[in-house]
């Protein structure tokens, strides 16, 4: 265009030189009058880009997080951030070469539309526009898909592309009507989240001199997850373990926890999929079978540290058992024979079975407790750590449980195969004397213990006569205190480091599959 306008300036000079004593009709031009020689299509203006934008907004369904701060973004008409005076620079080339490897990680390049970009890069950089495809609109899009693709990226590396706080605990719901639904938490991993603080870091990073550093920072560094990227990209591999499978457990690990096993040398993991836990001491591995919660009353996902242990001890029994287990059991016989009895929550009284009704135990004014020792559904020992689910790990006294291939059979709490063995793990070295009593403690006939003399029969008489009452232990202390972690991988690497398959228990990785297929 320019050398239209400089050819045409060029053949009026030379008409005024020609015609010296003409008045020359040029001197009042100014620049709008070479508007109509100008491709209307190579035109561009911050109007037209502007309302090509809002086009744009207006007719992206996408609705993820990325996707509500990007429109949100150019609703408020913010600067551009790819597109300059110059056109568009080297940094879209730096982003595309990160976009690159969604395919390596089980993505689709459309979904971050790299396709579109490709294309409307060409256009830009080859002048190629059209009535169709005009600057502005050519402009436009190169702004909003790559601030779209960009975003989704970065934002899906650093903290994971499914919100498994948001996902996990909208699964189960506990109660609710048309007005109001209460979900059950199961998912209680602290970690972090993208917040507007991040997505403030990550455009004002959109520079030539910090942007491949931002988008490097950003890639997951997890052992785990370089393993299982490693294992995706081989193609036989891929079948064997199944590629769905791959990518959901890679997408576990981009997840940002504030607290990690390997950041500890002494810690406790429950892998719920595998129903198997790792007592890890540096170099030196303990491990068990596990029992965990059924379908119905699923173990929660959480981390916390093991600040005690008690010994023989009493089973509060749940509200929700006592509802569907108990209202129809209320004999004096069968209370006895299981060890049970009722207390009123209020004044810490016990009270004879005789004295309480059906309505009395469903109002929740009295707790069903089952004595310690022998027999009692916690086992023999039970390991407490803070949480907000009255969730443990401890002893049975169903052992015939662990030899079951289905072990989601309690209430929500682990059972664990080894007790003692894990007890000594917690108590670390040095504590040779508390050992001995925790295991003759284990063992010992308690049922006197508690109950005045009168109250005891014959049996147990001859039982309290012959207690080691000096090596009786109840609550025993946890020091230092020992992080746990439980878990749900359905890839996970043997003590030997090759991945183990796990059934997908829960149904967790047919809920993550669908949220993923957003990618």
């Amino acid at each position: 265009m320019k050398g239209r306008i400089g050819i045409i300036c060029l053949f009026a000079i030379l008409l005024g030189s020609c015609r010296e004593h003409v008045p020359n009709p040029n001197t009042e031009l100014t620049l709008s009058y070479y508007d109509d020689l100008r491709q209307r299509e190579d035109h561009i203006t911050s109007f037209k880009v502007k309302e090509a934008l809002d086009s744009m907004i207006r007719n992206d369904n996408d609705s993820m997080l990325v996707d509500r701060r990007v429109k949100g973004y150019y609703l408020r008409h913010r600067p551009l951030v790819w597109i300059t005076r110059k056109g568009v620079d080297s940094r879209a080339d730096t982003l595309l070469a990160y976009l690159r490897e969604v395919d390596s990680i089980g993505f689709s390049e459309a979904k971050f539309r790299m396709p579109q970009i490709r294309r409307d890069l060409q256009r830009m950089r080859s002048l190629d526009f059209d009535k169709r495809n005009t600057a502005s609109k050519v402009a436009a899009r190169l702004e909003y898909n790559l601030t779209k693709a960009y975003l989704r990226y970065v934002c899906g590396q650093r903290f994971g592309f499914v919100n498994p706080t948001d996902v996990f605990n909208r699964l189960d719901l506990r109660n609710g009507d048309s007005q109001s639904k209460v979900y059950r938490t199961l998912f209680d991993l602290k970690m972090e989240h993208p917040d507007r603080a991040f997505f403030q870091q990550a455009l004002h990073a959109v520079r030539p001199d910090s942007l491949s550093a931002f988008l490097s920072s950003v890639s997951p560094k997890d052992p785990l997850y370089l393993s299982l990227r490693r294992t995706y990209l081989n193609p036989a591999m891929r079948r064997r373990y199944g590629a769905t499978r791959l990518l959901i457990n890679m997408e576990r690990c981009r997840w940002r926890l504030s607290d990690y096993p390997h950041a500890h040398r002494r810690f406790v993991l429950v892998n719920i999929p595998a129903n198997h836990l790792w007592a890890v001491n540096g170099d030196k591995t303990l491990t068990m079978r596990v029992a965990s919660g059924s379908l119905e009353t699923k173990t929660p996902l959480l981390s916390s540290y093991f600040y005690c242990m008690d010994v023989n001890p009493q089973w509060i029994i749940p509200k929700s058992i006592v509802k569907k287990s108990f209202a129809h059991r209320l004999s004096a016989g069968y209370f006895r024979s299981k060890h049970y009895f009722i207390r009123e929550r209020a004044t810490g009284r016990d009270i004879p079975v005789s004295q309480c009704s059906r309505a009395m135990l469903e109002s929740g004014d009295y707790l069903v407790i089952q004595e310690g020792g022998k027999g009692n559904a916690l086992g023999r020992i039970i390991f407490r750590f803070d949480n907000d689910f009255s969730i443990y790990l401890h002893d049975t006294s169903s052992r015939g449980v662990f030899q079951q291939e289905d072990r989601g059979v309690s209430h929500g709490c682990v059972r664990v195969e080894h007790p003692y063995e894990l007890a000594l793990f917690l108590l670390g070295d040095g504590r040779k004397a508390m050992a001995a009593k925790i295991a003759y403690s284990m063992q010992a006939d308690v049922s006197p213990l508690g109950k005045k003399k009168e109250d005891l029969t014959k049996e147990q008489r001859a039982v309290a006569d012959t207690l080691k009452r000096d090596m009786l232990v109840g609550r025993v202390k946890v020091e230092p205190k020992v992080p746990v972690f439980i878990t749900y991988f359905t890839l996970w690497p043997s003590a030997d480091g090759v991945l183990q398959r796990y059934d997908d228990v829960y149904g967790y990785d047919q809920v993550m599959a669908a949220w993923l297929a957003n990618y």
